[in-house]
């Protein structure tokens, strides 16, 4: 028998990604809507969706009677083979995506979404350098990471091997830009990512990948005018606008796609999660016309085992036609509520230093009342006592999950598309009791 690690919380033989081992994790064995159950027994409501994922909730008897039906009639046909359930599923999407949006690579997860989005775009424009931006997050693959601007994921990738030909600009947050606001941010943001194009050498760029909406980075919606210059330049210097849709998409900011929150269409958009309330794996892509019709008629020869399993694409359907039977509108009509009550935060407790969002996906962020700076960054002190990972600790404790954000210096509130107006009100309540135990 091998020698137990002393840090090891458990005899479980699974390793946990993202593995911690110095925290305990939590084990949880059964869920029902909004709430999710450890093995004592005990509920929590579950404000991050798991990994803002399980956007139907956690026992939609619709999607696991199609898995089931679907597994009944065959359950796997080879990703290079055509199947019935995987074509309709791609109409569905394309029905569902941004208009020029026609075809469909499907893959497993959302940093394999990604490697596809750049290996398609590569391809297409025949050019190698993908730009990205700081702060944001990708996948944890070496591709997927190498693309993603958070330090600790693509450190821990790239002290073993580096990835190449990825380049980062800065995001369209007001401290990136002097504090600039408004119509001058989106100007000041676009501006730097069109010198960041040119002088990397526009011919040596294929395409921008960027989150329509900051993700596990924060939540941070672009201000108004940004991606519609974004998209502009784009076009000046034929270069392809990727939309990582992992988190934003099906029905997160309360519309299909967080592009379709913006008035711009993008030539590829990646995504997963959300595409099967993450009840069976399922990522993708789809492409404009253009690209789909350059594809059909190229040899591709990449592909994945698993993508496009006709069981995941049996609960990718089914999904859908749940966000559209009235998850999708419910969650327009709990977005308003949740922002009101995050915004009492800011409002009451000065060690809240903003609120960002849009639709059921939001950050809190903290910061030194008096000068707006994080109390503690762990990207800069990892060793630090952080009173974010305090203020979730408590609320779990209290029988509320909220996410981490990249950085800790904020926390993400992601509820399931089927909340309700009065778990909102206890989750809120319960994160506030949280923010008074750990600052005042």
């Amino acid at each position: 028998m091998g020698q137990q690690n002393p840090l090891q919380t458990t005899n479980d033989a699974v390793i946990p990604h993202w593995n911690d081992p110095e925290s305990e994790q939590m084990s949880i064995v059964s869920g029902e809507d909004a709430t999710v159950y450890d093995e004592s027994g005990k509920a929590h409501l579950d404000f991050v969706s798991q990994l803002y994922c399980c956007n139907a909730g956690h026992s939609n008897e619709a999607i696991m009677s199609a898995v089931t039906e679907q597994m009944e009639r065959i359950p796997y046909v080879a990703s290079a083979k055509h199947n019935d359930t995987r074509s309709k599923l791609a109409a569905d999407i394309t029905e569902i995506a941004p208009d020029n949006l026609s075809e469909v690579f499907f893959s497993i997860s959302g940093s394999e979404a990604n490697e596809t989005a750049i290996q398609i775009a590569r391809e297409i424009q025949d050019g190698g350098k993908i730009l990205t931006r700081w702060q944001s997050y990708h996948g944890g693959t070496y591709a997927s990471g190498g693309l993603t601007g958070d330090p600790s994921t693509r450190n821990s990738l790239e002290r073993h091997a580096a990835t190449t030909r990825t380049e980062k600009f800065l995001p369209p947050l007001p401290k990136c830009f002097d504090g600039a606001e408004g119509e001058e941010l989106a100007r000041k943001a676009a501006e730097h990512l069109e010198y960041v194009i040119i002088n990397e050498g526009k011919d040596e760029v294929a395409a921008i990948l960027t989150e329509p909406i900051g993700g596990s980075s924060g939540a941070f919606p672009a201000p108004e005018g940004y991606f519609e210059r974004v998209r502009e330049i784009c076009d000046k210097h034929d270069v392809l606008l990727i939309v990582d849709e992992v988190i934003t998409g099906f029905g997160r900011t309360g519309e299909w796609f967080g592009i379709q929150t913006e008035d711009v269409q993008p030539d590829i958009l990646s995504f997963a999660k959300g595409v099967t309330s993450a009840y069976v794996p399922l990522a993708g892509v789809v492409v404009s016309e253009s690209i789909g019709e350059a594809m059909h008629n190229m040899t591709y020869d990449l592909g994945q085992t698993f993508a496009g399993h006709p069981t995941a694409c049996a609960a990718g359907r089914a999904a859908i036609k749940e966000y559209r039977d009235g998850l999708l509108e419910n969650a327009r009509e709990m977005s308003p509520h949740l922002e009101r009550r995050l915004r009492d935060l800011e409002r009451d407790h000065d060690v809240v230093s903003d609120v960002r969002g849009r639709g059921l996906h939001w950050s809190v962020v903290f910061g030194d009342p008096e000068t707006g700076e994080p109390i503690v960054h762990p990207w800069i002190d990892e060793d630090a006592d952080n009173p974010v990972s305090d203020v979730l600790g408590i609320a779990q404790d209290n029988g509320v999950i909220f996410g981490g954000g990249r950085p800790k210096t904020q926390l993400l509130v992601t509820p399931p598309l089927c909340v309700t107006e009065a778990e909102i009100d206890e989750a809120i309540d319960t994160l506030e009791e949280a923010i008074v135990d750990v600052f005042d």
